[in-house]
């Protein structure tokens, strides 16, 4: 269960809510004590809630290094991991890595953009604008083209960080961020190949429904979240989806696998205060009317797609991958067994995750360690 700090912090959030949505929550794998330990932000000074993350900065291992930059006007807060003995002379790839929907820095995106760190390159990782440590009004706005800029934004960074060669940039997206990562790489060519990893097309859900379920109710949800746009600009009370306060019960009788291990990981064994499925219900303007393959094709770079064999979520990797016609290399994996959250944290997972992303980046990024 969440620690007290947290849940105060949760339910802070959750009284702000004015609505959910049916389907709206973004979710990932059952975990229970015996297979998952509460990981306290508290107890780390970069807040990180991530297994084996970061506890202090020693000389000649990887350090992060918490950052701030402008993006268009807003503070942008973000992490920079920087490789055992780095130094700011020599040159060294770069990898942005964008956290799903509803995350923050300090937790899967973080845990990856260590252990690539890892592997000898300069990676960065940030909060969504209007989200986590992130500026902007009001907050919790989720809008593709923001979480894209956003993108864009990191790798603006990242270029100018001591030591990064920007003739080889890489791009990871993980769930919702793999959505947006497709989107960038398909016009962002400074991205010389792009990897997503348990990718969760943000629009299809959005409109759809997970799965699909939700196809009779469109025109009915649209004319719902039109309303809340039209009470937001007349000054009225800002309405929210995503948020819910369930009882571990209420948990396991979700219908999908997704949302039951997501509610678990995001709200009990990696809980962040930053972290919150919550989102202006006026996002969802732009949120169904977009999708993560639109003009895939436009995609000509080295092309790896990471899912789980289990995940429900998988149906979204799948086809998305043959919509990239304009890159013939492209990969699909599937890692044998994972559902869609256990790629976030699972040990064995995410070393079958990392066993594929270490040689694409090396490859497509052209590392050679000196």
């Amino acid at each position: 269960m969440p620690n007290a700090t947290v849940e105060h912090t949760r339910r802070k959030f959750l009284a702000g809510s004015a609505l959910v949505l049916s389907g709206a929550i973004f979710g990932v794998p059952a975990m229970t004590p015996s297979n998952a330990l509460a990981a306290d932000y508290t107890q780390n000074p970069f807040t990180l809630v991530y297994d084996g993350a970061i506890t202090k900065n020693v000389s000649g291992k990887v350090n992060i290094n918490p950052v701030k930059y402008k993006l268009n006007g807003l503070d942008i807060a973000a992490n920079v991991y920087t490789p055992a003995n780095y130094d700011s002379g020599r040159k060294y790839p770069a990898i942005v890595v964008a956290h799903p929907n509803g995350g923050v820095k300090e937790q899967v995106a973080g845990l990856y953009a260590q252990h690539l760190a890892q592997q000898g390159y300069i990676t960065i990782t940030a909060d969504a604008a209007y989200q986590g440590g992130s500026g902007g009004e009001p907050r919790n706005v989720d809008k593709p083209a923001s979480r894209i800029e956003d993108i864009h934004g990191m790798a603006d960074f990242i270029s100018g960080y001591p030591g990064v060669d920007t003739t080889r940039l890489g791009l990871l997206g993980i769930c919702g961020g793999g959505g947006y990562a497709l989107s960038a790489a398909k016009t962002d060519k400074r991205f010389k190949s792009v990897a997503t990893l348990s990718m969760f097309n943000s629009g299809r859900v959005r409109r759809n429904g997970f799965a699909d379920s939700q196809l009779g109710t469109i025109q009915q949800r649209l004319r719902q979240v039109s309303d809340a746009r039209a009470q937001e600009m007349s000054g009225g009370t800002i309405l929210y989806a995503g948020d819910a306060d369930m009882t571990d019960a209420q948990i396991a009788a979700l219908p999908f696998e997704m949302y039951r291990q997501g509610y678990e990981y995001y709200w009990r064994t990696h809980a962040h205060p930053n972290s919150t499925f919550r989102y202006t219900m006026s996002s969802l303007l732009d949120l169904m009317r977009w999708d993560a393959t639109d003009q895939i094709e436009l995609i000509d770079q080295p092309l790896l797609m990471i899912a789980g064999s289990k995940a429900d979520s998988l149906y979204m990797t799948e086809e998305a991958f043959p919509k990239a016609t304009g890159t013939q290399d492209k990969e699909l994996f599937r890692i044998d067994g994972a559902t869609h959250i256990e790629t976030y944290w699972v040990p064995k997972y995410v070393d079958a995750a990392m066993g594929k992303l270490k040689p694409f980046f090396a490859r497509t990024l052209a590392f050679v360690r000196s």
